[in-house]
């Protein structure tokens, strides 16, 4: 059973699990959503290199298809999913609000939290012991999502691409592309609170999904995939 590495600095491992609900409750140093923003940006090069690595150099798996695989391995539900496996829902500090909303069920906050532990451990010990630790967690869903329809998996999708498999569905169900739209949606009271964006899709003036993310990129295929969610296709 794979667990959250050990830790150096316990102070920074407590920051990685406080959720600013938490904060606004409690007296602590700090919430998590700095070393969020360091985690998603190591954890893409990481998953990165590894896919690169694994996939490419001995699959020879397109430019394309790597970016579908990373896509896939780094998305709300399996960073959520991942979070779940480390036992990171009952470790998080939440504020009184966020426990009443079922806040350690929620694959947002779950997600979250996890590109947090991931930041903290690349600050408190280096990109080498981080790198074992991501291959270790990643190299089995990796597998799976990559060579789907084996015995071990029979029912996992292909690579996808969010954004293009709802293109297609909206192509073909109305003739119309997609229509994103993105804006800065920061609601934190810190003035040292991260960028977010929020993103929304619409077809013909419906709206069909809502994403969030550190970039607009990562807030519309967020979007893109409570879409797809949205019309059953995934």
């Amino acid at each position: 059973m794979i667990e959250i590495p050990e830790f150096k600095n316990q102070e920074l491992r407590q920051q990685a699990l406080t959720h600013r609900s938490y904060i606004n409750e409690n007296p602590a140093k700090g919430d998590n959503e700095s070393l969020e923003f360091l985690g998603d940006a190591v954890l893409g090069f990481l998953v990165g290199e590894l896919i690169y690595k694994r996939y490419k150099e001995k699959y020879h798996f397109t430019p394309r298809e790597l970016t579908r695989l990373r896509s896939a391995l780094v998305n709300e539900e399996q960073l959520a999913k991942l979070a779940t496996q480390l036992g990171i829902g009952q470790l998080m500090r939440l504020g009184r609000g966020a426990e009443k909303d079922n806040g350690r069920q929620s694959p947002a906050l779950l997600s979250d939290t996890f590109e947090a532990i991931i930041g903290a451990y690349f600050l408190d010990s280096g990109i080498v012991p981080l790198r074992a630790f991501i291959k270790k967690l990643f190299i089995p869903v990796a597998d799976d999502i990559a060579f789907p329809g084996t015995k071990n998996n029979p029912q996992r999708f292909n690579l996808v691409d969010f954004k293009s498999l709802f293109q297609e569905w909206a192509l073909f169900k109305f003739r119309e592309n997609p229509q994103y739209e993105s804006y800065e949606s920061n609601d934190g009271k810190d003035s040292d609170n991260v960028k977010k964006f929020t993103a929304v899709v619409r077809v013909k003036g419906k709206l069909y999904g809502v994403g969030e993310g550190k970039r607009k990129q990562k807030a519309e295929k967020r979007a893109a995939e409570k879409a797809l969610k949205e019309v059953g296709l995934i």
